[in-house]
């Protein structure tokens, strides 16, 4: 293992705040490392490949959630990087063992969940992408804003997540607008990409204070403290989506 990213739902894990935590916990879920071994199967990896884990590690590979890429809904249950039951890579003999996250200075991995890592990105920065990245990336492809003409693409939260999404949003060619509760992070969000930016204190007694700023086709809400996600939806475009990835508890 050579970095790891924090996310907050490690935090979240080792204070035992979804109730389920199994000690002991070694956390962290944006893997990436070198490899040091493979298995005799392994075709996609050599030793010295740097690469990349991200939430999961496991599934069966053969039900229809697997097959389709979905792997996350898999009938037998995925297995997570961290705190779940080891199937692959046994210790000592061991009938069962639990998997270590990041945090920890190995991982025994099954290739299917393993990506290469490209030479050009900078190492230290590139593990948040297995989490952050994608959580952000994967609503802009399903909802097709990949390979689609530019349309305006809202994000609220302008956190670690919010700010992954601004990025991305704007790297694939959309106007951006951020949203957040105040003006607050406003220079920071045009500093990361962000085109228009609107703050909900000001929109919901002053709406026309934005009456320039176009209509979302997409809003990506990252915010996962306890809110009213309806009051985003003024900002949406007409046939708009509005995506809920933060987890509220």
């Amino acid at each position: 293992m050579l970095y790891c990213g924090i996310c907050h739902s490690d935090c979240f894990a080792c204070e035992d705040n979804w109730g389920n935590a199994m000690w002991p916990l070694v956390p962290g879920h944006e893997l990436l490392g070198r490899v040091t071994e493979i298995g005799e199967g392994v075709t996609k990896f050599k030793v010295g490949d740097t690469v990349g884990v991200g939430c999961f590690v496991e599934a069966c590979l053969e039900c229809e959630f697997c097959k389709d890429n979905e792997e996350q809904y898999c009938d037998g249950g995925m297995t997570g990087t961290y705190g779940g039951e080891r199937k692959h890579g046994l210790a000592l003999g061991d009938k069962k063992m639990k998997t270590w996250g990041g945090y920890s200075g190995s991982h025994v991995v099954h290739e299917h969940f393993v990506c290469k890592i490209p030479d050009n990105l900078p190492l230290d920065k590139a593990a948040p992408i297995l989490c952050a990245g994608i959580t952000m990336y994967d609503p802009l492809r399903h909802w097709g804003f990949v390979d689609s003409k530019p349309k305006v693409v809202g994000i609220v939260g302008i956190g670690g997540l919010g700010t992954m999404g601004m990025k991305l949003a704007k790297a694939l060619g959309h106007t951006v607008v951020a949203i957040s509760q105040s003006e607050k992070k406003k220079d920071m969000a045009k500093e990361r990409g962000a085109d228009h930016y609107v703050a909900m204190s000001v929109f919901k007694e002053a709406p026309d204070t934005y009456k320039e700023t176009p209509k979302c086709h997409l809003i990506i809400n990252s915010v996962s403290a306890d809110h009213q996600a309806a009051d985003y939806l003024p900002l949406l475009a007409k046939s708009g989506t509005l995506v809920q990835i933060g987890l509220v508890t």
